[in-house]
């Protein structure tokens, strides 16, 4: 009998959780679903449901510009987190030198500032560099966000993986560089996966640097695009199609996670496991 009261309750705390998180979702898309009226009465359920939302988002925003620069500059910034997290896991992870602690804690340090306070250093070196109101200036300092946690979280996997593996790539002739790719990074997959996915995450969400390095519509990301769709005034403004574009913007996330949970499990957990 107290197991099964324990059971309910766990079901009853996992159902509470669910509906806490996806209640926001579902109410956005049966928002995104009406007109006129509809708007401003609570209903669960619409009664029609009117794709003119969506096509408005499409017809009269460049809001099919804006996702694809979203998507463009979050593809940019996990290749890079990834290839600067790996290469600096390797090296404080795998090689012995002094100062390794000092240098890791330097790291976590930077993820610590919040972006207020290197915005305007930030927004200096951008104009400098000739690349303000250019996706190549988000992505730049994005990566002032993501790489942190990026070396951060493959430092520690790349820690625990067995000596062994490099032991058997010295023995057969490899150099520190194939060594890296060939023999360390496959293992390193699922903590990659994971940390990708955060830094896609971070770049696909982020609003205040693409609102401060961004001048002109066909620039802009999906979050200062939505934010910045206006109207007379707050009962005018057109919450159907702010609506439409939050979840249209929303569904590439559900589709990654979806696809790749498997592996985000495996690298959310491996490090639990080992050692």
């Amino acid at each position: 009998m107290r197991a099964l009261a324990g059971r309910a309750a766990f079901a009853a705390a996992v159902a509470a959780i669910l509906l806490w998180s996806l209640f926001p979702f579902h109410y956005a898309l049966v928002t995104a679903f009406k007109t006129g009226s509809e708007l401003f009465t609570v209903t669960y359920w619409p009664a029609h449901w009117h794709p003119d939302n969506f096509q408005a988002a499409f017809r009269d925003l460049p809001f099919g510009r804006n996702i694809a620069n979203s998507a463009g500059v979050a593809a940019l910034v996990v290749a890079a987190s990834l290839a600067l997290g790996v290469s600096a896991a390797y090296a404080l992870g795998r090689v012995r030198f002094r100062g390794r602690g000092a240098v890791l804690a330097v790291v976590l340090a930077f993820s610590m500032f919040p972006q207020v306070a290197v915005l305007s250093g930030m927004f200096e070196l951008i104009r400098a560099l000739g690349i303000y109101n250019n996706p190549l200036g988000l992505a730049l300092s994005y990566l002032l966000l993501t790489t942190p946690f990026t070396v951060w979280v493959l430092t520690t996997f790349m820690a625990a993986l067995p000596a062994e593996l490099e032991e058997a790539a010295a023995v057969d002739g490899a150099g520190p560089w194939r060594t890296l790719v060939d023999i360390l990074v496959p293992p390193l997959a699922p903590a990659m996966v994971a940390t990708g996915l955060l830094a896609f995450i971070v770049a696909w969400n982020e609003f205040l640097f693409a609102l401060t390095f961004t001048l002109t519509d066909d620039q802009r990301t999906v979050p200062v695009a939505i934010a910045l769709i206006s109207g007379a005034s707050a009962h005018e403004l057109p919450w159907g199609v702010i609506m439409a574009a939050s979840v249209t913007v929303t569904l590439p996330l559900i589709a990654l996670v979806l696809v790749f949970q498997r592996r985000i499990v495996a690298g959310l957990t491996a490090g639990a496991v080992k050692g």
